[in-house]
């Protein structure tokens, strides 16, 4: 994606003020109803898309507004903060990770073809990385694609993908050179979710009721080997790119609940009684809530410093440690501030219904979800050369 030096200060307020309003009134109110009816519906695309929520960071001839890293997280953090859903943001942002390959690596005329209906709010766009029994292991991926002709013809499976009942459009990786066992043989292919030979199966899952997933099943699906993204057996790199913007995203989404929680553990604390007085006026529930903010306070500044630093261009080895590192230092705060939100809530932080509750449930995804800690810790050490 693509970033704008002249987006001013002046337009970040009037981003974050737009974001607030519309999580306050078209997502806070509803998100208990549709985590029970187990989707949001489709009508929210569109709305977004109008006031440039889905576009953000994206190119204007494709439809999109040019914005920095720090814009793009600035909207993350406020959409998590005050509509209190990861599954709405889950799926409502899909595309923020089955696009960007499709912008980096296709053709013009691909770009054309299946960027725009998705910014607009028309379609929806997928990734498709994970498959049963592989996890963070990406290079042993197992999904073929058969070269036959004009076409490639794809077999296998993919687990645990968000918005992969609704998706008209996924990002799939692929092994090409099917004599290849490890990174070398990955590609990167766009697969219309139309074509016949495509099966979809829900999942039910601890958190992000509202966000649908699912397992995929590719069985001979032909698909045009113009779909294909950049040079055949280079899609590994394509994916691991990818990874660090995504991851980077989430961290200003953990960073969003952690200040959710807070808000709602604060709001408690000033108005229960108990014993006499407020829970605010009790020294252990006001260290909880500081403690609560020494974790949120630290990682802005790096959510802020990782997010201007890319910005700058600085995007290299270092960079992707911070991101590395950050990832997980959020959604330990994320973590944390759930916990001790529920904690100060007491019995109503255990009933549906409040914010805290349905985080407590999502930071397992937050912490799983794009990299699981241990994977952060062995690539960070990695590129700090620890062995």
């Amino acid at each position: 994606m693509t970033s704008q030096p002249d987006f001013n200060a002046e337009d970040r307020t009037a981003l974050i003020d737009t974001v607030k309003r519309f999580a306050r009134e078209a997502i806070a109110p509803n998100v208990n109803a549709w985590e029970e009816a187990g989707e949001f519906p489709k009508a929210l695309y569109p709305t977004a898309s109008q006031l440039g929520l889905l576009g953000l960071g994206y190119p204007e001839h494709l439809g999109g507004t040019p914005a920095p890293w720090s814009a793009r997280n600035a909207m993350s953090q406020t959409l998590a903060r005050f509509g209190g859903s990861g599954g709405v943001m889950a799926s409502l942002f899909t595309h923020n990770i089955g696009l960007p390959p499709v912008l980096a690596h296709g053709t013009n005329e691909l770009q054309a073809e299946v960027i725009p209906p998705v910014l607009r709010g028309e379609q929806i766009a997928a990734l498709g990385i994970t498959e049963p029994g592989g996890g963070s292991d990406v290079a042993a991926l197992r999904t073929t694609a058969r070269r036959d002709g004009d076409h490639y013809v794809i077999d296998g499976e993919k687990v645990f993908i968000t918005s992969g009942m609704r998706c008209d459009w996924i990002t799939l990786a692929v092994r090409t050179d099917l004599q290849s066992k490890g990174a070398s043989g990955i590609s990167m292919i766009v697969v219309p979710c139309h074509l016949p030979g495509i099966s979809r199966t829900r999942l039910h899952k601890m958190g992000w009721l509202c966000s649908d997933t699912a397992h995929l099943r590719f069985d001979g699906v032909r698909v045009p080997s113009r779909y294909l993204l950049g040079e055949e057996g280079k899609g590994f790199r394509i994916i691991m790119g990818n990874f660090n913007g995504e991851r980077l995203a989430l961290s200003a989404m953990a960073l969003g609940f952690a200040e959710a929680c807070f808000d709602e553990a604060l709001a408690w604390a000033q108005q229960r009684q108990t014993f006499g007085a407020t829970l605010i006026e009790h020294q252990v529930i006001r260290h909880k809530l500081v403690d609560m903010q020494m974790r949120i306070q630290s990682t802005q500044a790096w959510v802020d410093t990782l997010g201007a630093r890319a910005d700058a261009g600085d995007v290299g080895p270092d960079w992707v440690t911070g991101v590395c590192l950050l990832k997980n230092h959020a959604t330990q705060a994320m973590q944390f501030c759930a916990d001790a939100a529920v904690q100060i809530l007491g019995g109503m932080g255990y009933m549906r219904g409040t914010v805290s509750e349905r985080v407590y449930r999502e930071v397992k995804v937050m912490m799983i979800g794009g990299g699981a800690e241990e994977i952060m810790k062995e690539l960070a050490a990695r590129q700090l050369g620890l062995g």
